[in-house]
Parts: C-alpha cells; structure tokens; sequence
C-alpha cells in the first residue's frame, strides 16, 4: 500500500444529509485533489443513523459520486445498547485516531463544534497519550447552529459549564473559523456572555483568532446551465420558463416558508407563476396540508444535486423570505448565492442574520415577517420590472457569487497548510479577506417596499386551515 504525502480529514455530517455543510465538506474535499493532498477523507455517520435522527436526506438512488481519491468513512458504533448516545462517537474518534497513527501530515477539519469538532480534540489528545506523535494541523469551522442553536440554547437554559467546554473545545483546535461575519459576531458576543457570568476569557480569545472562510460551491455546477436541460428538465415537472416562483430550501419555519405560502394567495401574479416549493423538512407536511386547496403550489421532496441548477435556471423569482426564530438565524444562505450563479429570475430574500454578505446588493429585499410586503415586491418583480433590469441584476449577482467559487474558498482556509511543528493553538489564524458588503441598493421600483407592520405566522401547530386562493385560478403554466 503507497502511503499518502499528505491527508486531509474532514468531520462533517456529510451526504445524503440535505444541509448547506455536506456541500461544503464534498466541494473542499475535491478541490483538496488539485492541492497536493494525495488522501483525501470524510469522516462521517452510517446512513441508518442518519435516518433514524430524522434528519431531511437526499434520495439515496442519485447521490453524486465522489472523485477517485475521496473516501467516504461511516464508522460503525462501538459498544452495545447499554451504552447509548456515546457509542458512535466513540467509532468515529477511535477511526481518527488509528488515521492519526501512521503519522501521514494530515489537516483535519471538523463542521459542527457539537460533536464533530469533539471528536477530533479527543482524537488528537489520545493519540498522543498513545505516544504515536501525530502530524496533525487542526481546523474547526462554527456553522450556523453551532451559534444560534448550541451556544444560545446553553445561555438560554444556564447551562454554563456546557458553554464552557463548548468554547474550550473551540480554541483548542490551531485555527478557528466561522462560516459568516455576522457569525464571528455573535460567537464573540456569546463568549462575552459566558466570560461576564464565569469570569473566563473566551471573548477576547474569539476576537483576536476567529477569522471567516464564507461556504465553499462549485460554481461550475451552476453557471451557464446547457438550455436543452434546463427545459427538458422543467417539462419533465410539467413547468415552463418563467411560469413559476421557486422556495428551494429545508422546508423549516425559520426558512419564512408559511410567510410565502400565506404571500402567494394575496399575490397578483399567482395566474401566470405556480409557487414550486422544492425540498424537505420539518414544517414539510403542515405546510402541504394547509396549502391543499391551492392547486397552483406544488411540492417536490425528490429533487437531487443534478435537477437543483436547472430549477433555480428556469424559474421567474427565487424566493426565500427567512426570519429569525430562536433556534435558528440564517447564518449565511448558501442556497441563495447558488441561484445567483444559476441564472434565472431575481432574488427576493431578506436581511437577517449573514443573507446580505451572501447577496451584496444584488438581491430585491424586504422585510423579515412582512407577509403584505412580500406579495407585494413579488408581484412588482414578476409583472412590473423591466427585462433590462432583470439581466443587470442577474449579471451583477453572478459576479457577485463568484467570490465563493470552492478554490478560491480553499486556498484562503488552506493556504499550504504548515505540519503541526510549526503549529499551536496560539498561532495566527488564516485571514480570509472579508466580503465588504455594501448598502442595499434600489433595483428599480422593486427595491422599495412600504414598511407595513409584520403580519403574525400561523404557529406550526395552529389547526390545519387550508388555504383558499384569492381569486379563481387558470391552467397550470
């Protein structure tokens, strides 16, 4: 067996999980086999585990094949029935470990601090008590529910000492990353949190080492897709160009999808555009149960990494209205700039959480909870914006998007990545050029939307009321 020049590990919740960091994990992963790294691992849960959590998954039958030279590792558990949470963990650290051992130079990147980057401290930590003197440099990345969902959920509850072994296990690793500026921002505002009711000092540490690496794509994947795909791909839905609006993300409340099927009834384009709502999760069989009686929203949960692009290509408006809930901000919105690379009709998302660093200005925005405001800049989007002004925008959101392109993402996270010799947790961190995002502009008369007072969201548990159109309806377009 040839043995690998230079490793790279990455502990990831990785596909068939539908989630913005999978992406991320497989685009590092191949670009990694242009860089120099010869072995090249994801680290990641067996799939019944990974069904049996609940979580929204892509269709096993079509999950895109990884490059030669990537391996994809689901440890088995370890232990019985008697041992009931750690059990995984415990096959994923003790794999780590014997990848570890051989003393391959090896970077080792973990998405998720709750469990992955738990995982990869332990490792590190054992296999050095083994004496087997690891080459290991190590990344860990905070994603968005690291902040807005762990850290705050510790606050919330007072439950400190979580907090604590959160933060230490963080700084621990010799770089720290987050996915987003508005992440950095609120992990340096939750440690000095924890720092005011502990006395620690996590917060001055966060400042000085935590830079930001923005979501890897493969913007290869999305620009300028072939136009015989794009419309045999939409007749195959029985859609047309321009004949529907388009929700392509975790049907999830925070994602704002209850504001836009509530929007879509009120809007008066809904008898030239269909809303297509593409994907899965946990508001999925609410939000179809009350839209029952509206036979021009269509649900699609089967729609794969190869079909995504042709959506996004075809459709008049891509939609994604989210707002902040307490588990759950949108930390950065990867969905959004893969469509502005896509093509097709403009963007209209809102400014919460990290969204304005992935659209700059080159989305139509409005309102996190504006229900009114919503039917309304969609409509002046679909029917009153002139073609000239959609080709601008489409343009300079592209250019826009190309900032995230994976190798140019890569080479700012890796830039030759040093041996742990010359390594410490006290080393600087990769400084990653932050995205300066300017002032929304105004696109046109769509940019300005009247500020009317948000409407109230129908609670995911509010009796099922479907929702009746306000007006009749013509043949599907």
């Amino acid at each position: 067996m040839i043995r690998p020049s230079r490793r790279l590990v990455i502990v990831v919740r990785a596909d068939p999980v539908i989630c913005g960091h999978s992406g991320e994990a497989r685009n590092l992963a191949e670009v990694a086999l242009t860089r120099g790294f010869s072995d090249v691992r994801l680290l990641t849960w067996p799939i019944p585990t990974l069904q049996a959590a609940g979580l929204p998954l892509k269709p096993l039958d079509r999950l895109l094949p990884y490059s030669p030279g990537i391996s994809v590792e689901r440890p088995e558990a370890v232990g019985d029935y008697r041992v009931p949470d750690g059990r995984h963990l415990a096959g994923l650290t003790g794999r780590l470990v014997e990848l570890l051992a051989d003393q391959v130079p090896t970077t080792c990147l973990s998405m998720y601090l709750v469990p992955h980057t738990t995982v990869v401290q332990d490792a590190v930590r054992a296999a050095r008590a083994a004496g087997f003197a690891p080459d290991v440099h190590t990344v860990a990345k905070a994603v968005g529910s690291d902040v807005t969902n762990v850290i705050r959920s510790c606050l919330r509850d007072g439950r400190l000492g979580a907090a604590t072994v959160l933060f230490t296990t963080f700084l621990a690793n010799d770089e720290v990353v987050a996915v987003s500026e508005y992440t950095r921002e609120e992990i340096v505002a939750s440690a000095e949190q924890v720092d005011a009711r502990c006395g620690t000092s996590f917060a001055e540490q966060c400042r000085r080492r935590v830079t930001v690496s923005y979501p890897p794509i493969d913007a290869s994947a999305y620009l300028d897709p072939d136009p015989a795909a794009v419309d045999a791909a939409l007749a195959h839905r029985g859609l047309r160009r321009g004949g529907y609006l388009l929700f392509l993300s975790r049907v999830a409340r925070a994602k704002g999808i209850y504001d836009l099927v509530i929007a879509y009834g009120q809007m008066r384009c809904r008898d030239q555009v269909r809303l297509i709502v593409a994907g899965t999760g946990p508001a999925l069989e609410h939000v179809r149960a009350l839209s029952v009686e509206d036979d021009r929203i269509t649900f699609l949960t089967d729609v794969d990494d190869r079909e995504k692009p042709l959506l996004m290509a075809g459709c008049a408006a891509y939609v994604l209205p989210t707002k902040p809930e307490p588990d759950f901000i949108e930390t950065f919105g990867i969905a959004l700039t893969e469509k502005m690379l896509a093509g097709g009709g403009p963007v209209v998302t809102t400014l919460t959480g990290g969204t304005g660093e992935a659209v700059g200005d080159t989305a139509v925005i409005v309102e996190p909870g504006d229900i009114t405001a919503l039917a309304d800049t969609v409509d002046r989007v679909v029917l009153d914006m002139p073609e000239a002004d959609k080709r601008d925008l489409a343009q300079r959101a592209r250019a826009w998007a190309m900032q995230f392109d994976r190798g140019t993402v890569f080479d700012s996270l890796f830039p030759a990545t040093p041996s742990s010799a010359a390594a410490t947790p006290s080393s600087a961190a990769v400084v990653v050029p932050p995205v300066t995002v300017p002032p929304v502009a105004s696109v046109g008369p769509v940019a300005s939307v009247a500020s009317v007072a948000p409407v109230a969201v129908i609670p995911p548990m509010a009796p099922i009321t479907p929702i009746t159109p306000a007006a009749p309806t013509t043949a599907a377009g």
